[in-house]
């Protein structure tokens, strides 16, 4: 890039994310800290730090900023805990959890974008964060239970498996509409039994795919 990413990432977090009113100190160094531009075709990297989503190949996306640091900051990640994402894409929000003190165990069944990811992120010595090529929707049960889950992408309704591998107490993150590329943010939080779904306003993500996905 041409500019210092550094200016530009305090400069995206100041504009994009403070601006609309997140606060959780540990989201917004994680923001200002991941080299967002690394993520991206290089073709592509003058706009990463902009205030959009980009496209990552295969149909897929890297959120726009805000969204990302939404989903982290209502998630409520505690340094030490075990969160599960579905959907690893371009690995960015991995990274950003993992910065954020979370041991991430992320999902992904696109094959090149999973083995894209997993480099870049060992690249960049993200050692806590595990990669796996399968379908999300089925989550990662053999190293369940997770104190949290976050899906990145949209279905028409929460995968029963990710509730079941959810912690309690606990939180799961997931865009959920009848209609594709048009979602609401819903938080789902688990305690004593008893689970609770929120919805966190509208949102427009890429589609879920497999088993409980679309």
């Amino acid at each position: 890039m041409a500019i210092d990413p550094r200016r530009i990432r305090d400069k995206m977090v100041r504009n994009q994310i403070e601006a609309r009113g997140i606060s959780n100190p540990r989201v917004l160094k994680a923001m200002g800290t991941v080299p967002r531009h690394l993520f991206v075709d290089e073709a592509l990297q003058a706009q990463a730090y902009e205030d959009h989503p980009l496209p990552i190949g295969h149909g897929q996306t890297i959120s726009q900023p805000y969204i990302v640091a939404l989903m982290s900051s209502i998630l409520e990640v505690d340094p030490g805990m075990k969160v599960l994402e579905i959907g690893t894409g371009s690995g960015y929000q991995a990274a950003v959890l993992a910065e954020m003190g979370a041991d991430v165990y992320t999902v992904e069944r696109v094959k090149p974008l999973y083995q894209k990811a997993r480099k870049l992120l060992a690249d960049l010595r993200y050692h806590y964060v595990k990669t796996k090529l399968d379908d999300g929707t089925m989550g990662w049960p053999e190293k369940a239970p997770f104190d949290r889950v976050l899906v990145t992408a949209g279905g028409p309704d929460v995968p029963e498996p990710l509730v079941e591998q959810l912690s309690d107490p606990g939180i799961l993150v997931i865009p959920v509409g009848s209609t594709k590329r048009s979602q609401t943010l819903v938080k789902v939080s688990k305690d004593r039994g008893k689970v609770d779904r929120r919805d966190m306003g509208s949102v427009a993500f890429v589609d879920l795919v497999g088993r409980f996905g679309w």
